[in-house]
């Protein structure tokens, strides 16, 4: 999965050298101008991921035949773009749109590489509100979502008939299938991405949001709620409700061959995980994860495909206006038809199109009780000290609180140092 849990590696610095040359062919520039006066420049660049630019190109062909603006659409690695922008966008040789996981959108502010949204509240009006914090970064508007995912519940419809609304019910599913040496419910709980479901729904948090502002300097990952999370979560493993062989870096494989075996009614997993299991011969089922025993939602972390206007771009106008109808809602309900990306377009939400999706459906509604994966660089620092401290949990080797005491304590010092 390309958004699940990407950290940005070692920044990269940007030094513009003399004049910078327009980037995305806005050297061309005509003298007609839009409405509110600025040059319509006879191209503009897009860089789309790769495998994923059909759909894109057609929205670029109505686009030029309306605007008479033409949209040269180039197919890059999303996981590359941000690497390629440093270096293309000194030089004019960059895109005016690049596409990024939204929780590099903080990493790429500071180095320079993207443009804050002319009117980014106008911008969102169309999306769901956890697409609308994604793509904030300290207040200010960097994006257009383009798709979203978050894990879900898939469950093996020959064991369950319908989805269950409570995991108290799952709870008591895997106590019956335990004594037969089956499992009822399955989850990567000792892995931080998936964890958060619970810790966030049980109260805790990574950074405080202080009106999309999100300070590193507040963690919320000890504190009451975290801790009966992870406790909760240490339940399942004690109680031999999951194997060992789920904890560690095979556990997803493990997983997965559990599920796909028939040995367990329902897993906790991402869209991305569901071609897998219908080749397997799966009977698939599909919802949102059920509730807390606290009657809480999980809160799990939604990651945000989100088209970005390069700082290097003169031609922002008339690129925000391309992503404005790129990501509208009919363009948007043609590319999920096309390769089944979920846009987090709130209207599409009642589409027959999504609704009559079991997958897409579930995404949306979870995606609604979602938390955005923090987008500022301190996430980096997040990620190992609370593998370890869930690994802790899960193997019964530390009390919950101690370990999320510890995490903290790690996570602050490792903060700290990375900003001297």
């Amino acid at each position: 999965m390309e958004m699940k849990k990407f950290v940005a590696g070692l920044s990269v610095s940007v030094m513009a050298i003399g004049a910078l040359a327009a980037c995305g062919g806005g050297s061309d520039s005509e003298s007609s101008s839009s409405e509110s006066g600025s040059k319509k420049p006879s191209k503009i660049v897009i860089w789309e991921d790769t495998d994923k630019a059909e759909t894109t190109k057609a929205a670029a062909k109505a686009f030029e035949e309306k605007e008479g603006v033409k949209v040269e659409v180039k197919e890059v690695k999303m996981t590359d773009q941000q690497k390629k922008v440093a270096l293309d966008g000194p030089a004019g040789k960059g895109p005016d749109i690049m596409l990024l996981p939204h929780d590099q959108i903080g990493t790429v502010v500071d180095q320079g590489l993207i443009a804050e949204l002319k009117d980014g509240e106008k911008a969102l009006e169309p999306f769901i509100d956890t697409a609308k914090s994604a793509v904030t970064f300290d207040g200010k508007v960097y994006g257009y979502p383009k798709a979203v995912e978050t894990p879900i519940l898939l469950f093996n419809k020959d064991e369950l008939k319908e989805a269950p609304t409570s995991m108290d019910d799952l709870y008591k599913l895997s106590t019956e299938k335990k004594k037969d040496g089956q499992y009822g419910f399955l989850a990567l709980w000792d892995n931080f991405y998936f964890a958060h479901g619970p810790i966030g729904g049980y109260g805790g948090y990574v950074f405080k949001d202080n009106g999309g502002k999100l300070d590193p300097a507040d963690i919320g990952l000890n504190n009451k709620g975290a801790v009966e999370g992870m406790d909760y979560i240490g339940k399942w493993y004690k109680e031999g409700l999951f194997p060992k062989g789920l904890i560690g870096g095979g556990g997803g494989q493990a997983m997965d061959q559990l599920f796909g075996d028939k040995k367990a009614a329902a897993v906790m997993n991402g869209p991305w995980a569901v071609a897998g299991y219908k080749e397997k011969g799966i009977n698939l089922g599909a919802s949102e994860l059920p509730k807390l025993p606290n009657g809480e939602p999980i809160k799990t972390f939604v990651g945000v495909k989100t088209y970005a206007i390069s700082a290097y771009s003169e031609n922002a106008e008339w690129a925000e206006k391309f992503l404005a109808s790129l990501t509208g809602e009919e363009n948007a309900k043609t590319m999920f038809e096309k390769y089944n990306e979920i846009p987090p377009v709130t209207a599409l939400q009642e589409d027959a199109t999504i609704k009559d999706n079991e997958v897409a459906a579930a995404v949306f509604a979870q995606a609604k009780n979602g938390v955005p994966m923090p987008n500022i660089a301190e996430m980096g620092q997040v990620w190992e000290p609370m593998a370890a401290a869930l690994q802790l949990v899960a193997t019964n080797k530390q009390d919950a609180q101690k370990s999320a005491d510890d995490a903290v304590k790690q996570i602050k010092q490792q903060i700290e140092a990375n900003n001297q």
